[in-house]
């Protein structure tokens, strides 16, 4: 499914624990950590992918999560040219993702790395709020900050988690 604009409608997943850490998974075979995602098939609502990319990816079912929050718009960002596939129609040129805050509620065991027959991830660990904003692949990190702030108000209700500001952040990346 690519909308007209070329965009695949996709959810993302930021899983935070009773430390107000967040998830945050190794994809298999890769030196490249993300948050859980995926895309919304035909007929599914972005809630029901949700819970099935949750399942799928890291091996949680309903039962082992809280919604907290998510985001009120779609968030997008466009794939670098070199990533997008020239030969498919219709031509997909990035994502367009619906992000989904979820409060863990059971203990670590009830995490799956190979419940689906294609893993996602292969190693995870706990981080600070803001560390996959910093981490995650460069196309990525506006989308990353973009979510993060709005949903940060659903686990910090009295002030936004302390980071470098963003303006700062994004100077020194261009160095």
């Amino acid at each position: 499914m690519i909308d007209r604009d070329g965009f695949r409608p996709n959810v993302g997943i930021i899983l935070v624990n009773d430390k107000n850490r967040l998830f945050w998974g190794r994809r298999i075979g890769q030196d490249a950590w993300q948050f859980p995602q995926g895309g919304i098939q035909e007929g599914e609502s972005p809630e029901e992918a949700m819970y099935r990319e949750l399942e799928e990816e890291v091996g949680l079912k309903p039962q082992h999560v809280k919604i907290l929050g998510s985001t009120k718009r779609w968030l997008r960002y466009r794939l670098p040219k070199k990533f997008i596939r020239r030969n498919t129609h219709p031509l997909c040129i990035g994502q367009k993702q619906r992000w989904f805050l979820l409060q863990v509620v059971c203990d670590e065991s009830g995490f799956c790395l190979d419940s689906s027959e294609k893993p996602e991830f292969d190693d995870w660990c706990w981080v600070q709020y803001w560390h996959p904003v910093k981490e995650v692949i460069y196309f990525k990190r506006k989308v990353y900050q973009r979510a993060l702030e709005e949903l940060a108000p659903h686990i910090f209700p009295d002030a936004r988690p302390a980071s470098r500001s963003r303006s700062n952040y994004l100077r020194q990346q261009r160095r």
